[in-house]
């Protein structure tokens, strides 16, 4: 029986290159394309099929920063499948990040030169903003859109007799300064992505309290420091290129410069068991709220 993986932000940077290494490690996965944009996952399948014939490639148009889009593509997948015995919560978004030029400058001639780039910790600020459910853009995608599309896809993930697993994208950006419990949605601060993927590894410990009885595991990767669209958003592409002559020095040092999407490594996070299970029961709180409102404004129309 083939194996059954989805995969979320499949059509371009990690996603796209993971696709890719999983049908090199297994071309008779049956993979499944969780993208935002239809005709780029078009694309991406035909290519993927192209070079791996034998593989059954799908494809699921979501949309994790809209909860109907999730929905929607929740109860399609529910219809396709029994079973998912891996998902890669992949999709993410770094809106208008602004670079600290002056903190840049200051840290190339520090002790902590290797840290900041491979972190980027006091380097970037976002510009963050409200979606259609309410919630901020930047954790309704990179972690709400995603929990809620775990909740959705239980029944195909929770088997006791053979395990699933979830696989998320973190990231070495992920830092507990700035995440809050009181403001889990990073609603009052200025480093939006970094609160998201430390909300990231949180839920990842949370999950696999909660549903590690019920045959579901999860972990996190950190991809590494690499050149992608998103990176592209922090610096124009020449500037890149400019920096990977000191880029390959410092991988001397760090492992974390991986430089392209397809030399991602994984590397699991030690986490606050403790503060990953509130933050796991604030998002409950959250869902039971959208939902409540979602059947309100459906019966109002």
């Amino acid at each position: 029986m083939r194996k059954a993986v989805l995969v979320t932000g499949a059509s371009s940077g990690v996603g796209l290159a993971l696709c890719k290494r999983l049908l090199e490690e297994d071309h008779e996965l049956h993979l499944c394309l969780a993208c935002r944009n239809r005709s780029k996952a078009e694309a991406v399948r035909e290519a993927l099929l192209a070079s791996r014939p034998l593989a059954e490639v799908s494809i699921v148009q979501v949309d994790v920063s809209d909860l109907q889009s999730v929905f929607r593509a929740s109860r399609e997948l529910k219809q396709r499948f029994q079973r998912l015995d891996y998902v890669y919560l992949n999709a993410g978004i770094m809106p208008n990040p602004q670079l600290n030029i002056k903190a840049l400058f200051s840290g190339l001639f520090s002790r902590k030169v290797i840290h900041m780039f491979s972190t980027a910790e006091g380097l970037l600020t976002q510009e963050d903003q409200i979606t259609a459910d309410g919630l901020q853009e930047v954790f309704e995608t990179n972690v709400f859109g995603h929990f809620i599309l775990i909740q959705e896809l239980a029944p195909l993930l929770c088997h006791s007799d053979s395990p699933s697993q979830l696989i998320w994208t973190s990231s070495r950006n992920a830092r507990k300064s700035n995440f809050c419990l009181e403001d889990i949605q990073h609603s009052r601060g200025q480093e939006p992505y970094s609160s998201s993927k430390y909300a990231v590894d949180l839920l990842s410990v949370a999950v696999n309290r909660n549903f590690n009885s019920r045959g579901l595991y999860s972990s996190v990767v950190c991809p590494g420091t690499m050149v992608t669209n998103m990176t592209c958003g922090i610096l124009p592409p020449f500037v890149w290129t400019l920096l990977m002559p000191i880029i390959w020095l410092l991988r001397f040092f760090a492992n974390a410069f991986t430089l392209t999407p397809y030399n991602g490594t994984e590397a699991l996070m030690d986490l606050d068991e403790d503060t990953a299970e509130k933050f796991y029961q604030n998002l409950l709180e959250l869902e039971k709220h959208v939902r409540a409102t979602i059947q309100k404004r459906n019966h109002q129309s």
